[in-house]
């Protein structure tokens, strides 16, 4: 090929016909001139004034460094265009600059003011490529710059600069380890982040500068737990094998007991098993068993919360398609999980079998280790491990070893019977390595071995010569076992000797004779004979035991072979090979007896004559769990550079506090907020909201706090930039779901029994004069506003518009607490208000009917605010959430099935109290039996992963005929999963379960319409479901529709903001149909469930639903849909 087509090849193959072609005539030395004009065209492209010219000069240069050609004479052409104001143009350039800054360093140097300038760029991937750029010029000069650049990049808004900051910290430490403890902080503060993206990079960057500091871990080990499912696939990989160290640094070990019983009962004999000491063994062995069962019995194990946190949260990565990730959570759990749990492993193993044979080498490596300490995994896969015609010899190596592993005596048929396939394979290391697999299984599994060695003995017959010689070296080993057995094969082989060649095979043969030289006494000194004749032309290791053979005859039967011994040991006195003749002159001063032979001659016999003990064939992947499984070390079997020791389990678990993440209290902030809206404000329309708003901090209970985080944040944003509304919206909505949980709460006293109600009377007094006292600071603080409120007029209508919404909450306290069926008069309506309106401040169960004196703030605006409340409850009733009596009883136990003892269980829709993300279960028992039901408790709770029970405290006595209520916890984690557990007695045990109906897996929470509206904006697409249908006859009225709706699910109804959406009075024609809206979170994830159900005329319906979580959305759709239409 010429040089002008080589260089029209290198602009992308096409050249024009005026172009001029170089190199044609050698004499005229374009040869030289090609190569000197070569990429002319290009550095005129990037010199040109035009951006479409550079960008297409550009993306050939690109393409000429992805085809692996060298494109560094265009440095200096390039980097001028460093400061090119087109972004596309000026990407490219990085990415050239960060190909081969590195190789034209000086050059890079000149443009360095340039990439600082790049580091402000408003573009995030030109700051990153800058960095990037910055970070490959490998000069110790720029390293404070370097550093700066990464610190600043550290703080960048765009999470994706600070993960190319993380990046450069290992190129920086490289460049200069000097700046360590600069570079930690900066890991330190990028640990911090929350973003998945950032999470892999930086803990990369732990792992190459800083992997012994592990304090670094302690406050972010959660957080990169739950963020693990979300990060990048090679970001994974880094941060489990950190992890799975981490773990082992911090956490006991989860088979404590099992290995301590294992130490104390494995009394492994010694490799010359001395029958002297055999008692004080037997005594030694008893007195560790006995010390193991006392420390197991002693100390139970506990696992920690957050060993099973990562242990939880790594397990849906089994099934990631990178075969990397798999292979990383299966070594954390080989190496970090209890013995039980290992198995899951197993599946996603096996399934990487069927990847590329590069994979599979990786994986059958770990496999091979892992089936020698745990079997069980893998022998249901058995099969899987059966080797194809099509696999290369090392993975046909691998599963060998593997299937030679998982061999025992239910199995060991099997896995003869697929070995004798393979001896007939074409491939011979194959055939010599499972040869090797069947001496192992019959060195491991004792009733096999005869069969084994009689199959072997049947390959000495066969025509292959490395058949033979490999059954001939295992025979021997088979063989030592019990040789006095076998004295026929021994004949056998030595028959041999005139046709194998191979030196290993025939040395064994020898080895053999010469070592059950007495159970051949009339064979051994012929093959001596034969092999004399031979011996110059033999290899060395069948000399060496040439000499033995004549050695050992010569001590046991002298007579036959003195001669042929001293003619074997004058040959090897002249041999090549110095080890031989060294051999043959210590031999002849051994045996042959001399007057200056020494005191050695007489223990000549017992030297070569000794019992040598059978070899163990073992794996040669024992000893290959103390490397990382899935670690280059453990592939290679050796320590290589970069390696971190997997560290030893603790004695003692260090302190988990170290983990906790202290959590920065809102309430503060909140009335920070209200006094700082009341310095800017001069009006000061405060009369209620702003106090119990001021007030409610220090009096909320820890639950209303965790529940109504999300509001104060919102809040205190917005006070801050000055506008108040969004804080007060955000507070009234988290009051309000604060006042429904007390409501309950209350409602739950109510159903105390009476015997409780003497002891209870002090504290209900002091509960009084607390909340008296609450009201006369409140009062006090109030009296200074008064003016304002009173010339205030307008802004009070305009609260007692937004009060409305309060209202709706103590509506349905109203009708939970008391039959609404009565007629009430207006006044006890009023009275019953101002009472529930002094609760809602002090978020304290009402003590006793007896009314507070209502203080001076509520005189004016507030009482007229409450009249027009009254005229309300025609619209407003119908939010009422029905009764609990009134809900669905399922059975879990028939009475039939528990021997007269039968349970039922319903969804209380309480909130239940020790953990606000489960679901409150209120079970009743009744035993119908004749005899009394005791111990009533669960056992072996079986869950989906994530779900979580709270089990209801034993019930220890049950009488027959009696009936008892218990109540427990179930975080179903937003799924219609069953939790299944036993329900026990002292007698008998039953499986039962229980499965949620959709509906029940809600909270109600309270909403404004323009807030209903503002969320259902954002759920929009994908999250939402609309269905038409047509409504029941029975359930055309309004009140129905609500009842049914809340019946289906646990919502509470959003109160209207117009007239024109709630239904009239009278039937007005010109008016559209009313709206329900309805609104709730799930219980466990806390995701907005909002339903919207539109009447047209004729019974006509729409039904609309908004939720993030799609699969939970359709099935309520579902149970809506059939509540509404039956």
């Amino acid at each position: 090929m010429s040089a002008s087509s080589a260089f029209n090849d290198e602009k992308g193959g096409s050249s024009s016909v005026g172009e001029p072609e170089y190199g044609h005539d050698p004499a005229s030395g374009g040869i030289f001139s090609s190569d000197y004009k070569r990429h002319d065209d290009l550095k005129e492209m990037l010199d040109s004034n035009k951006d479409s010219l550079k960008l297409e000069a550009m993306k050939r240069i690109v393409a000429m460094i992805a085809r692996g050609k060298n494109a560094s004479d265009l440095f200096p052409a390039v980097v001028k265009n460093v400061a090119c104001k087109n972004i596309e143009v000026k990407k490219l350039v990085y990415v050239y600059l960060v190909r081969y800054a590195e190789e034209q360093q000086d050059l890079a140097l000149l443009s360095i003011s340039t990439f600082q300038r790049g580091l402000k760029d408003p573009n995030q991937l030109i700051r990153a490529s800058a960095l990037r750029v910055l970070s490959s010029i490998r000069v110790t000069i720029i390293v404070p710059i370097m550093m700066l650049a990464i610190k600043e990049a550290a703080s960048d808004m765009s999470p994706y600069v600070r993960k190319t900051a993380a990046h450069a910290i290992p190129k920086l430490y490289s460049l200069d380890p000097e700046q360590k403890d600069q570079l930690i902080e900066v890991i330190e503060k990028l640990l911090a982040d929350k973003t998945t993206l950032v999470a892999g990079s930086v803990v990369m960057a732990f792992e190459e500068v800083c992997p012994e500091r592990i304090d670094l871990i302690h406050k972010n080990y959660r957080k990169l737990c739950n963020l693990l499912i979300d990060v990048e696939e090679w970001g994974q990989v880094v941060i489990i094998n950190m992890l799975t160290r981490y773990a082992r640094t911090q956490f006991l070990n989860p088979n404590i007991n099992e290995s301590l019983l294992e130490e104390g009962g494995g009394g492994d004999k010694t490799f010359y098993g001395s029958d002297g000491n055999g008692d004080d063994e037997d005594e030694e062995d008893k007195q560790k068993k006995a010390e193991a069962a006392a420390l197991a019995k002693r100390k139970p194990y506990v696992m920690d919360p957050d060993h099973r946190l990562l242990l939880r949260n790594t397990k849906p990565l089994l099934q990631s398609r990178n075969a990397a990730v798999v292979m990383a959570v299966a070594q954390l759990y080989f190496h970090l999980a209890p013995k039980a749990e290992v198995g899951v492993i197993a599946k996603a193993l096996v399934r990487l079998l069927r990847s590329h044979s590069e994979v599979q080498y990786v994986v059958l490596q770990n496999v091979a280790t892992m089936t020698i300490k745990r079997r069980g995994m893998f022998e249901p896969y058995l099969k899987s491990f059966y080797i194809r015609s099509t696999d290369p010899t090392q993975i046909k190596i691998l599963k060998l070893e593997v299937l030679t592993n998982l061999a025992n005596e239910t199995n060991i048929s099997t896995i003869l019977r697929e070995f004798q396939t393979y001896i007939k394979s074409m491939d011979k290391d194959f055939v010599a390595a499972t040869i090797q697999a069947i001496g192992r299984c019959a060195t491991n599994i004792g009733e096999v071995r005869d069969t084994c060695l009689n199959g072997l003995v049947q390959l000495l017959s066969n025509r292959d010569e490395l058949v033979v010689a490999e059954s001939v070296v295992v025979i021997k080993k088979l063989l030592q076992m019990q040789p006095e057995k076998h004295s026929d094969i021994i004949k056998h082989m030595a028959k041999l000797t005139d046709n194998i060649q191979v030196p290993m095979a025939r040395a064994s043969i020898l080895w053999l004779i010469g070592e059950y030289c007495e159970h051949v006494p009339k064979i051994a000194p012929d093959v001596l004979r034969k092999m004399a004749k031979s011996f110059t032309n033999e290899e060395d290791i069948v000399k060496l035991q040439i000499l033995n053979l004549a050695a050992k005859l010569y001590l046991t039967n002298s007579k036959q072979t003195k001669l042929l011994t001293q003619y074997v040991l004058n040959l090897a006195k002249y041999d090549q090979n110095y080890d031989i003749r060294d051999r043959a002159r210590f031999i002849r001063q051994l045996i042959v007896p001399t007057e200056k032979s020494g005191a050695l001659s007489k223990y000549a016999k017992k030297l070569f004559l000794a019992l040598k003990p059978a070899p163990v064939l073992e794996s040669p992947f024992k000893d290959r769990d103390h490397f990382q499984l899935g670690s280059l070390s453990h592939l290679l079997n050796a320590k290589t550079g970069g390696y971190q020791e997997l560290p030893d389990w603790p004695e003692a678990a260090p302190d988990p506090s170290v983990r906790n993440v202290e959590v920065k209290e809102s309430v503060p902030e909140w009335t920070k907020c209200s006094s700082r809206e009341k310095r800017k404000e001069k009006k000061v329309e405060k009369p209620f909201y702003s106090d119990s708003e001021g007030e409610s901090g220090p009096t909320e209970s820890a639950d209303s706090e965790s529940y109504s985080s999300s509001g104060s944040d919102s809040g205190s944003g917005s006070a801050e930039n000055g506008s108040g509304s969004a804080s007060e919206d955000s507070v009234e909505a988290s009051e309000s779901e604060e006042e429904e949980e007390h409501k309950k709460k209350k409602k739950k006293e109510f159903k105390r029994p009476v015997q409780e109600s003497d002891s209870e009377e002090s504290s209900e007094e002091e509960e009084r004069k607390r909340v008296r006292k609450r009201k006369q600071l409140k009062s006090n603080s109030e009296s200074e506003s008064d003016e304002d409120e009173e010339s205030d007029s307008e802004s009070s209508q305009s609260e007692s518009e937004d009060s409305e919404s309060e209202v709706d909450v103590k509506k349905k306290k109203e009708v939970q607490s008391k039959a609404p069926s009565k007629p009430v008069t207006k006044e006890s309506k009023k009275e019953k208000k101002e009472m529930s309106l002094l609760d809602l401040d002090d978020f304290e169960p009402a003590a006793s009917p007896q009314v507070t004196p209502v203080n001076s703030f509520l005189c004016s605006s507030l009482v007229t605010d409450l009249e027009g409340l009254s005229l309300a409850d025609s619209v407003l009733s119908p939010i009422a959430i029905s009764p609990s009596g009134a809900q669905k009883s399922y059975e879990l136990l028939h009475r039939i099935t528990g021997e007269g003892l039968s349970v039922e269980y319903c969804f209380s829709r309480q909130p239940f109290g020790p953990d606000p993300k489960m679901v409150a279960v209120q079970m009743q028992f009744a035993n119908s039996a004749a005899a009394d039901a005791k111990n009533l408790h669960m056992e072996d709770v079986k869950l989906q992963s994530g779900m979580r029970v709270q089990e209801f405290p034993e019930i220890e006595l049950l009488r027959a005929g009696e009936t008892a209520t218990a109540a427990m916890g179930i975080d179903f984690c937003d799924s219609t999963q069953a939790a299944n557990f036993q329900l026990c007695t002292h007698s008998r045990k039953c499986f039962v379960s229980i499965q949620p109906p959709v509906g029940e897996l809600m909270k109600p929470i309270f909403m404004t319409e323009n807030e209903f509206k503002k969320e259902q904006g954002q759920l929009m697409g994908m999250n939402e479901i609309t269905e038409r249908l047509t409504l029941d006859a029975k359930c055309r009225d309004e009140h129905v529709v609500v009842q049914r709706v809340t019946a289906a699910a646990n919502l509470s109804r959003v109160p209207c903001g117009s007239d024109k959406e709630c239904s009239p009075p009278l039937p007005l024609p010109a008016l559209p149909l009313p709206v329900h809206r309805f609104a709730g979170r799930t219980v466990s994830g806390g995701s907005l469930v909002l339903v919207t159900v539109a009447t047209k005329e004729d019974g006509a319906a729409q039904l609309t639903l908004n939720c993030d979580k799609m699969v939970i959305g359709t099935m309520l759709v579902k149970d809506i849909l059939l509540a509404l239409t039956q």
